[in-house]
């Protein structure tokens, strides 16, 4: 992994959207900063309303500054980005928010750097010093020429513009996804409240087979493409809890058989030592490419295919799979749009809540210790 180091406050400003991946809009970002103060630790975004909320705002600092800590850091910096360069409007906001920040990182990281960026600007918050903080801050174009950026350049490293358009929309064409609807019907039928149990394992076990089938078509690297019917089949499947999980346990290392086992019913010791791969500090491990990119391939052409009423199961393992990667900003869009498809689908709200605490999965936290 490579240490970052930021030395100047513009450095630190010019990092913050590469490695959030896109340009924060009305947040707050946090900054750990680790033994001499410029090596760059945790980067964690939040709403910039939700921290300044008279109600959430203290706990969701705490929470900030509690990863803050466990990421090893000595210091911190908070930045919010605003829609002006110096206060906004309702300069309450800001007021609120830095004053939930710095009771809970005060007392155990010392004095906090605040620093505000707009569209046209950015400034140290509490700077009177024109030659340091001229009235309309400094230019942001200070931040367009940095050795932070220039690396970021030459790594390949890419920012958008809004943190929607880290996941594009790809809806496949309309006669495919009527094709998909009416497989994902028909299959759906088969699983009908009170079905035989003989008849539903097997079900299950057909879908999985068929899951599997199609990751392998994808790992393969040929230039195959999966029929809509397909597609409309794995849609219906991903409704049911056992195959959406067994789908989910496929992507941990050595436990195949343990999916077999969870399309079946089981849901014994083993399943939970098989999550804490993907979230346990302890026992986490980083996720392995070649599992999870032609599942990822596979979860984005269910999801093109899929009617907006049955995307939640797709959408949420897509986030499942980011956030495991360690990237919670793309997990985040997954999961919202997840829960705009389905509000109280439940896998959905556990990861929202995890994003929105800014957990981070097991190995990223292991690594950190």
């Amino acid at each position: 992994m490579t240490t970052i180091r930021t030395r100047e406050p513009r450095e630190l400003l010019a990092l913050i959207p590469y490695q959030l991946g896109f340009v924060p809009s009305e947040s707050a970002v946090a900054v750990a900063l680790r033994r001499d103060r410029s090596r760059v630790g945790l980067v964690a975004r939040v709403d910039l309303a939700d921290l300044a909320d008279a109600v959430d705002g203290p706990d969701l600092a705490r929470s900030l500054v509690g990863h803050l800590l466990a990421d090893g850091a000595t210091s911190a910096v908070l930045v919010l980005y605003t829609g002006a360069a110096g206060m906004p409007a309702d300069a309450r906001v800001v007021q609120r928010a830095v004053a939930a920040f710095q009771e809970e990182a005060g007392p155990v990281l010392g004095e906090i750097a605040v620093w505000l960026v707009g569209p046209a600007g950015y400034r140290a918050l509490g700077c009177t010093d024109p030659a340091c903080c001229p009235p309309g801050g400094r230019p942001l174009s200070d931040l367009e020429s940095t050795q932070v950026g220039a690396h970021m350049v030459v790594a390949g490293r890419q920012v958008v513009a809004t943190r929607q358009e880290l996941v594009r929309e790809s809806a496949a064409p309309a006669p495919a996804r009527r094709a998909a609807r009416r497989a994902a019907e028909r299959w759906a039928a088969h699983l009908r409240p009170g079905a035989d149990p003989a008849g539903a394992h097997r079900w299950r076990r057909a879908c999985l087979a068929a899951w599997r089938e199609d990751i392998a078509a994808l790992a393969s690297g040929s230039a195959v493409a999966v029929a809509p019917v397909r597609l409309g089949r794995h849609v219906a499947s991903l409704a049911d809890v056992l195959v959406r999980d067994a789908v989910l346990l496929g992507l941990v290392p050595g436990c195949a058989r343990l999916a077999d086992r969870v399309v079946a019913g089981y849901h014994g010791e083993e399943v939970g030592r098989a999550l804490g791969a993907i979230i346990d500090p302890v026992a986490g491990i980083a996720p392995q490419a070649a599992l999870l990119d032609p599942a990822r391939r596979l979860l984005e052409l269910v999801d093109a295919h899929a009617p907006r009423a049955r995307r939640a199961p797709a959408l949420t393992l897509l986030g499942l799979v980011s956030w495991w990667e360690g990237d919670g900003a793309r997990a985040g869009v997954y999961v919202e749009r997840a829960i705009s498809a389905q509000e109280d689908y439940r896998l959905a709200v556990l990861v929202d809540t995890t994003l929105r605490a800014g957990m981070p999965p097991g190995w990223l936290r292991a690594r950190s210790a």
